[in-house]
């Protein structure tokens, strides 16, 4: 079997002295794992940089087994943000979060369309208001929708557990956002991700994803 697709990714593993295992969410075959020879080299290192767009060619004899991937960089996104810990953290958080919660080899093209316009909205100002929005629309496309018109100052219940709606999706008009409203946001989602997913699944949630958290303390 053979496809070529563009993707972005999500993560990086050595898997001997030369070669990596990545995960690339591809627009057109969904999160895919692959091999890629001398992907650790030094010629090749920098193309391998979490968030990255790149251009994949699958090659594998079975759909049941892991292939070979030959990639080129399309688009060096996390250099861009280097100079930016929140928005380097970000990238991190959100790749990985799609690492673990996406199936394997299922098209979504929703959530890739909106993992891309993640990474163009980190130039803006208000990026964290759009990572956060980012995180909801995810939960929502993976079968969690919340009417946040219906808990107008109240609470939400999950697994007999009860979470404040925060400020900022009750008056979604908030211009200027603060770190008490951004921190209340976050933990939110967290508390979304958590329960309707990591801990039915007993996933592990994402260092980086607290670390984001952690920076708006």
């Amino acid at each position: 079997m053979y496809w070529k697709d563009e993707g972005y990714l999500l993560s990086k593993t050595n898997l001997d002295e030369n070669s990596i295992v990545i995960d690339v969410f591809t627009s057109n075959h969904g999160k895919y794992t692959g091999i890629v020879y001398g992907g650790s080299s030094r010629k090749q290192k920098k193309n391998f940089q979490i968030g990255n767009k790149i251009l994949v060619n699958l090659k594998t004899k079975s759909e049941n087994k892991m292939g070979y991937f030959n990639v080129e960089l399309l688009e060096p996104i996390s250099p861009l943000f280097f100079h930016n810990k929140e928005k380097s953290i970000s990238i991190m958080a959100s790749s990985t979060i799609l690492k673990i919660l996406l199936p394997e080899r299922q098209i979504n093209k929703k959530i890739y369309n909106s993992f891309e316009l993640l990474f163009n909205q980190l130039k803006n100002n208000d990026w964290i208001k759009h990572y956060i929005y980012w995180e909801l629309f995810l939960v929502k496309e993976l079968g969690y929708e919340i009417n946040f018109l219906t808990h107008k100052q109240s609470e939400i219940e999950l697994n007999n557990k009860y979470f404040k709606v925060p400020e900022l999706f009750i008056k979604n008009d908030i211009s200027k956002l603060n770190k008490q409203l951004i921190k209340e946001a976050l933990i939110f989602n967290k508390n979304l991700l958590m329960e309707n997913f990591i801990l039915p699944n007993k996933l592990k949630f994402p260092i980086s994803r607290n670390i984001l958290e952690n920076y708006f303390n």
